[in-house]
């Protein structure tokens, strides 16, 4: 036998030796494999044994027909042929049900090929249905497509049932071929992972159901479930790449390493690790190209991204540096495998990342070499894991979205047509009503309100809707003092109804407010700029006779600011205000990072965030906005502008304002809404006045128990707390360059919520997921109680946060 020929067999005797102790692995509790419309078991490859449905009491409607095929295997199935030739067809919404024996991550597969059957009662490419499971909405309204295909999802089940339930849609009917219910390890999905720039909507994956969008194993080379421990489908990355041309495709089985401390063979197999694409070098030897993987996936959700990576081509690994990037944001720069594995040659690495896609619906993955000093020119991946996560309301369909997004372009349609409409009509009755009026008196004023060659404020630009005078003081019952619902600075807001019933929030420049003309042409094209969830909407304006008015989405419960103090509101709990504090930070981070160059709202403050009816928080007011310095520059001079309390110092001393700016006054009010009262307050004693110099000083004597609101004691856990804390005090340095970016305060504000958990301890007993995983971590789940906040367990409240403003100097996170 040649050389060659044994190097074949050692590999082969390899996979084969790890296979069999993959198989030993992973044994799972809750196992359910199940042919659906078969008289009898099946056997598969891989000697996976499918029950049949009609022997086993899965189905709650077992009298919904089944039928058999006749027709020839299809001809290429990810899973094996034999269990597309049955199915369970449901005239009527029907449950399979099925014990859950151990609690948590569960794979749930389901199976569909449409063939066509014996007889032609029904044609299952016909079919229309949707599919929930513990919540969750899986499918809405699907039709599969002409070849086999899986969908593959994993839900933490926290019950002692799973229910699948299949809903025929209106006039149609649901099928299935096979489905498969198997616990899998909990650590394959992550309590949480970081968010990459420009992210918005993460709030950890323990509570979330995920869809496999993609299983990519690189080298060209795809990998059979049957060479998985947990039975997975890992297709080749062929049809993915981009720039095939500059690639190559390396195998190397037998230099994987599995370490005792490294990635284990249920997170990736020997065929994923053992097997590569990166850059060819010998045809490129001193290009710095970046490999991509272009991915098709529905816009609207978030997508958990999970990079493998094994250095099996024996290069140096203290030169080996990439550069990790989704959609050209980055996940890791300066990224080393040899610093992450201890230099173990061989030795297996993931990385995690989550991903939000609005847009254009494609997911971009490249890697590319990094900029250190001797860096090879190398650039490579192993495996990639793509993932949908659920949406706030369980969906995990990306039709759900789309329809969403239609609804709301035709009824943004329907409003503006309706507008224009009022808006020539009103146009009509006022021309013919006061022309010469109109010439003369409004002619004059509006001279002295605009410059010589502006007709109206925005004569150059399209933004927003322009209402006219008139809809704005019907809508507001001609400004009646019983629909003010706020005075600020400019002037003040009233509650207004549309023509339509849309409820708004309508803010009425003053003509002796000292906010004019451009902070009103400011804001309203701020505004125009961009949509997010987490920045009020603009609706419109008015600059007709004189008036500065602009129209808003109208927010339920007003400012975070009443809800701290100065009012009779309910008091909010501190998972709200976590929550409030992350959906502003979103906000913040979106002004900052959405464009060439950041926005800097210039007037961040309690006052300034509103709350809807879910309290959910968002960012307004942005007529102080302003936009931050070009690429090559460090801050914009600028006069000093904002309130009073929420400046930082170093703007204020040097006039140079920067995003860091922002994440100072964003610091004040996180101490203002831990500590629930004003920033500002004439009325304390002198020392007490102002609330950052009070919390300072507090902090330098550790005694910061006694800021915090009253109402908030015994009711907060110390590790979310302390994480708190210590986010707010970075915000607060002195100097900018100290200070974290917004997106640094964002991820550990979403860490602090996670370290919160869903309820707290009682007694000795841990009631939730987020305990559980504390428990099982390492990681503390004391939490303060009532009565304790002077004396927890004889340890004085001083030298705990003494303790933790002191000894928590750790990086951000």
């Amino acid at each position: 036998m040649g050389l060659f020929g044994k190097h074949e067999l050692l590999v082969l005797v390899m996979s084969t030796m790890c296979l069999m102790k993959c198989s030993l692995e992973y044994d799972p509790k809750d196992n359910y494999l199940v042919d659906c419309g078969s008289p009898a078991n099946r056997t598969t490859v891989g000697d996976r044994v499918f029950v049949s449905d009609s022997s086993h009491s899965f189905l709650s409607n077992p009298e919904q027909e089944s039928i058999n095929a006749t027709n020839s295997e299809p001809s290429s199935s990810i899973y094996g042929s034999l269990l597309y030739r049955t199915a369970r067809i449901l005239n009527r919404t029907s449950n399979f049900t099925f014990s859950i024996n151990q609690h948590g991550r569960h794979f749930v597969r389901l199976y569909f090929f449409p063939f066509v059957p014996d007889h032609q009662t029904y044609n299952l490419s016909s079919s229309k249905f949707s599919v929930s499971a513990h919540g969750f909405t899986l499918l809405k309204d699907f039709q599969p497509g002409v070849t086999p295909s899986v969908k593959e999802y994993s839900i933490n089940i926290t019950s002692d049932e799973l229910v699948l339930t299949f809903t025929p849609s209106a006039n149609s009917f649901a099928f299935v071929n096979a489905l498969e219910v198997v616990s899998h390890p909990d650590e394959l999905i992550p309590v949480s992972a970081q968010p990459v720039e420009g992210s918005t909507n993460h709030h950890g994956l323990i509570a979330q159901a995920l869809e496999t969008v993609a299983r990519i194993n690189m080298g060209n080379q795809s990998v059979s479930p049957d060479n998985d421990t947990l039975w997975r489908a890992w297709n080749s990355d062929g049809p993915f790449v981009k720039r095939n041309n500059f690639v190559r495709f390396v195998t190397n089985l037998s230099a994987v390493n599995y370490t005792e401390n490294g990635p284990s063979v249920d997170i990736a197999p020997l065929s994923v690790y053992g097997t590569a694409t990166k850059l060819d070098n010998e045809q490129n030897p001193s290009a710095r190209l970046n490999n991509t993987w272009s991915f098709n996936v529905d816009p609207g959700f978030s997508y958990f991204v999970r990079f493998h990576f094994c250095d099996i081509f024996q290069l140096p690994p203290s030169d080996l540096w990439l550069n990790i990037y989704l959609n050209s944001m980055s996940v890791k720069k300066d990224f080393n495998i040899g610093l992450e594995t201890s230099n173990v040659y061989g030795a297996p690495y993931f990385l995690d990342a989550v991903t939000r896609v609005s847009r254009d619906g494609m997911i971009n993955v490249s890697i590319g070499t990094s900029n250190v000093y001797n860096a090879l020119p190398e650039s490579f991946l192993n495996g990639l894991e793509i993932m949908k996560i659920s949406n706030s309301k369980g969906n995990l369909d990306g039709s759900l979205t789309s329809l969403s997004k239609k609804k709301v372009w035709v009824i943004a349609a329907s409003v503006a047509g309706a507008l224009f409409i009022i808006g020539v009509l009103g146009c009509l009755i006022f021309i013919l009503c006061r022309r010469n009026k109109r010439k003369s008196k409004a002619g004059h004023a509006k001279q002295e309100y605009l410059s010589p060659d502006e007709s109206t404020i925005f004569s150059k630009s399209k933004v927003g809707y322009r209402f006219p005078l008139i809809a704005i003081q019907e809508a507001t019952d001609r400004f009646s003092e019983s629909l003010v619902i706020g005075i600020g600075g400019f002037g003040k807001v009233y509650k207004g109804t549309l023509f339509d019933g849309t409820v708004v929030a309508v803010k009425r420049g003053a003509p002796q407010s000292n906010q004019g003309l451009a902070e009103f042409r400011t804001e309203i094209e701020m505004l125009s700029q961009f949509r997010h969830r987490h920045l009020v909407s603009l609706i419109g304006y008015c600059d007709e006779r004189n008036e500065m008015i602009i129209i808003y989405e109208y927010m339920e419960n007003g400012t975070l600011k009443n809800h701290l103090y100065g009012s009779d509101l309910p008091k909010l709990n501190w998972r709200q205000r976590l929550e409030i504090c992350i959906g502003s930070a979103k906000g913040l981070h979106y002004l900052h990072t959405s464009s060439a160059k950041a926005i800097i709202h210039r007037d961040v403050k309690s006052a300034n965030i509103l709350l809807d009816e879910n309290f959910m928080a968002k960012v307004a007011d942005f007529g102080l906005s302003k936009n931050g310095p070009e690429f090559d520059q460090s801050h914009v001079s600028t006069a000093v502008k904002g309130s009073f309390g929420y400046l930082d110092p170093e703007y204020m001393t040097r006039q140079q304002l920067t995003e860091k700016s922002d994440v100072y006054s964003f610091g004040v009010v996180m101490f203002e809404i831990l500590c629930g009262r004003p920033v500002i307050d004439p009325s304390r004693p002198r020392g007490m006045v102002s609330l950052v110099e009070w919390v300072k000083e507090l902090q330098k004597q550790g005694e910061l128990e006694k800021i915090i609101d009253p109402y908030l004691v015994g009711k907060m856990k110390m590790e979310s707390l302390k994480k708190f804390v210590d986010i707010a005090d970075k915000c607060l340095a002195d100097e900018g360059i100290d200070r974290p970016a917004i997106g640094d305060v964002l991820w550990n504000l979403e860490y602090a919520l996670q370290l919160e958990g869903v309820e707290i301890k009682t007694g000795q007993t841990v009631v939730n997921d987020s305990a559980k995983y504390n428990v099982e971590n390492g990681v503390s789940s004391t939490v303060f109680t009532e009565g304790s906040m002077g004396d927890l367990d004889g340890v004085s409240m001083s030298r705990v946060f003494s303790e933790m403003v002191k000894g928590d100097k750790q990086e951000m996170r």
